[in-house]
């Protein structure tokens, strides 16, 4: 009997498709097999077999199944078809996203090893009783009642099929609303499950705990699990079992998650769904986010997609109906007010060019961030670069710390004295002199988080806290956070009350509940103004208001202070529009106008995208790749081309990195359908120009569909 297996082929190759294998006897599709290609032997699943297949050459031999796990239930049909659609819609191998969704300590099992792990694994406990269930307390951990606007949200939820854009203020409970449906999905259906995605790791340990508080003492402490790439593979495979059989019956997780075997999906809840780490950024470039709307009307799932600033796309997508336009296919759901009574922070403009020339701290915000810390109070001083300069440099002859490897600086981090590049990891000491005319008065350029928190710490250093003790400054960014629990440790010590101002990056912008933080500043946030890529004041927007919802979120706390909470933004513009919305916390207004603009423009989400890059050893070469491609699809007259432009190939603002050039093309159509009926049938061009010796040098191409960055 001849059966198709998904299994992992080398990126780009020809082979895509499932291939065909014998088995003595017939495996349902989804089953998970062990099976010979080339010269090693591979985790496959097996797939339905194609409505089309064309029987085999004659004399065609065709290769064994090596082994079948069955100690797993098959990967049920919805999850084929959520790997099917994302693969033929980001343009990927089937075999690629299916074997990428899967753990990867669960690829290198044999059946024999996999029923040891098996019987290692603890068998799942029993769902209590409907009873026993209404008797345990419904919400453990934190009970309070919802406010009107939560009790409506949740209401809408509970009684609409969605999909839903809770679009709620920073600190107005969208948490708690999450919560609730989740309750309500698992009460509804013994077998429901819930999928909970947020955009980075460091924000599920919070999330975890908060979840286990609510639900262990109802479902017991297997019933919530995690699932991101920080884990082990042994706590990575754990958590999948546990999803896939049912026993997990809440998965947390990062954009990872979407992929997640849950055969009684009932909820998907979308945190932060505007944050651009939901785009996957290597191999198959997919979104989770949309794969979780997709996912939701397949599987017949609700999907909650919550954000204080959504992404244009979703605002758009949930406009309500007026005249001559029916409205969009998301339901939006307002949240403005915070818990508590609690208000937004008051957001003042300083404006730089008044003040003393190279201030990297203005003296009102010094002084702002003393009488805070004074009190008591805590203070959060955002700058999204890390390090202390982004660039060393000679006053003599121009020298400049670049990347030997890539066109781009090298960063000087103080705190080791090592000049580090951001996109290849190239590390070297820093020079005693210039290498260029022996200058020893080399200085930096450009500020980092290092240099920050240096400055701060000197202008603190003679501030007293109420407990009689020295003003401490601490920092959070990647260099701080590398070794394994650093980031636990450090968040444990801001909420503990040990930080008095906390220098960060923007991965503490967002989602962390501070509680004692009641002043916000951005030092300089003007870089993303100006940008090429048109989302640039899109991101922008959302991360000073993330992290203006940092400030204030303790009702009482602030309350009991005595005083307002506020965002503090240096900035030499201060009369743009970005900012004068920031100021209202109008971010309907911000959007309206953002999406006049892409309408005038036809940009997204009023057109559809898609980038080909190529990588290769000299950017003729990448380019002239790019360039046979497009011709060769005006030439084949693909379908869909009447409707496609094809822009010229340009080079990457980073066009070199690790001693490879980068080029791109961009691709675009007022039609979703065209576009992805033309890219469906470029694909065999594709494969067919990096074969052409004509392209020799040619390290890598990719095609990147609905791209966030151009």
């Amino acid at each position: 009997m001849i059966v198709s297996v998904a299994v992992q082929t080398p990126a780009h190759s020809t082979v895509g498709d499932p291939l065909s294998y014998a088995s003595p006897v017939p495996i349902a599709p989804g089953t998970l097999v062990r099976v010979p290609l080339g010269s090693r032997e591979v985790l496959g699943v097996v797939w339905d077999p194609p409505s089309d297949a064309a029987p085999l050459p004659a004399g065609a031999a065709v290769r064994p199944v090596a082994g079948v796990l069955d100690g797993l239930a098959p990967l049920d049909a919805s999850w084929r078809r959520l790997v099917a659609f994302a693969a033929r819609y980001y343009q990927r191998a089937v075999g690629e996203v299916a074997l990428a969704a899967l753990p990867p300590q669960l690829r290198d099992l044999t059946p024999v090893q996999l029923a040891r792990r098996l019987k290692r694994t603890p068998a799942a406990s029993p769902p209590a009783p409907p009873m026993a269930a209404e008797a345990a307390p419904p919400y453990a951990g934190e009970p309070h009642d919802l406010s009107p606007e939560q009790q409506a949200a949740t209401e809408r939820i509970a009684a609409e099929p969605g999909p839903f854009l809770l679009y709620g203020s920073t600190g107005s409970g969208k948490t708690e609303v999450y919560l609730r449906c989740v309750q309500q999905a698992l009460a509804a259906d013994p077998a429901a499950q819930a999928l909970v995605m947020v955009p980075e790791i460091n924000l599920t340990p919070q999330l975890e705990a908060r979840f286990l508080a609510r639900f262990a003492p109802v479902y017991g402490a297997d019933s919530v699990v995690s699932l991101h790439s920080g884990m082990t593979n042994p706590q990575r495979l754990k958590s999948w079992l546990a999803a896939h059989s049912g026993q997990a019956r809440i998965v947390l997780g990062t954009r990872m998650a979407v992929f997640a075997s849950l055969p009684g999906l009932a909820l998907i809840v979308v945190d932060e769904e505007h944050d651009a780490s939901y785009k996957q950024q290597e191999g198959a470039r997919y979104s989770a986010r949309d794969l979780a709307i997709w996912r939701g009307r397949e599987q017949g799932a609700k999907v909650i997609l919550g954000s204080a600033t959504p992404s244009l796309e979703s605002w758009h997508a949930s406009r309500p109906p007026a005249e001559g336009d029916p409205g969009g296919r998301y339901l939006r759901l307002h949240m403005p007010s915070r818990i508590g009574a609690g208000a937004l922070p008051r957001v003042r403009l300083v404006d730089m060019a008044q003040q003393p020339r190279g201030a990297v701290f203005s003296p009102p915000l010094v002084a702002a961030i003393t009488e805070r810390v004074e009190r008591g109070e805590q203070c959060l001083v955002l700058l999204n670069r890390r390090g202390f300069a982004p660039v060393l440099h000679c006053t003599e002859c121009g020298w400049k710390s670049d990347c030997p490897h890539c066109s781009a600086h090298q960063v000087f981090h103080k705190i080791d004295r090592t000049l580090r590049c951001h996109h290849c990891g190239f590390a070297q000491r820093v020079p005693y002199a210039c290498p260029g005319c022996g200058n020893p008065d080399i200085a930096p350029i450009g500020r980092g988080t290092e240099q920050l928190e240096e400055q701060l710490a000197q202008l603190l250093r003679n501030v007293i806290t109420p407990e009689r003790r020295a003003a401490r400054v601490a920092r959070i960014d990647a260099d701080t956070t590398k070794a394994k629990g650093a980031l636990e440790e450090q968040l444990a010590q801001v909420h503990a009350g040990e930080v008095d101002v906390l220098v960060g990056t923007q991965m503490v912008a967002k989602g962390h509940d501070f509680r004692r933080i009641t002043l916000v500043a951005a030092v300089q946030p003007d870089g993303a103004l100006f940008s090429s890529d048109f989302r640039a004041p899109e991101r922008l927007f959302a991360l000073l208001m993330q992290a203006a919802g940092r400030a204030g979120r303790d009702a009482a706390y602030v309350a009991a202070q005595g005083g307002p909470c506020e965002m503090w933004v240096q900035t030499y513009h201060a009369d743009h529009a970005v900012y004068a919305a920031l100021r209202r916390h109008d971010y309907p207004a911000f959007a309206g106008r953002q999406l006049e603009e892409r309408a005038e423009a036809a940009m997204p989400p009023f057109a559809f995208q898609a980038l080909v890059r190529a990588d290769a050893r000299t950017q003729e070469v990448a380019q002239g790749f790019l360039n046979a491609c497009a011709e060769a699809a005006r030439e084949a007259g693909l379908p869909g081309l009447e409707h496609v432009t094809i822009f010229p190939p340009v080079p990457l603002a980073i066009q070199r990195v690790a001693d490879v050039e980068r080029a791109q093309m961009l691709l675009e159509s007022p039609s979703r359908a065209a576009l992805q009926r033309f890219l469906a049938a470029w694909q065999p061009l594709l494969h067919a120009c990096r074969s052409d010796p004509a392209h020799r040098g040619l390290v890598r191409w990719l095609v990147d569909v609905d791209p966030l960055a151009i």
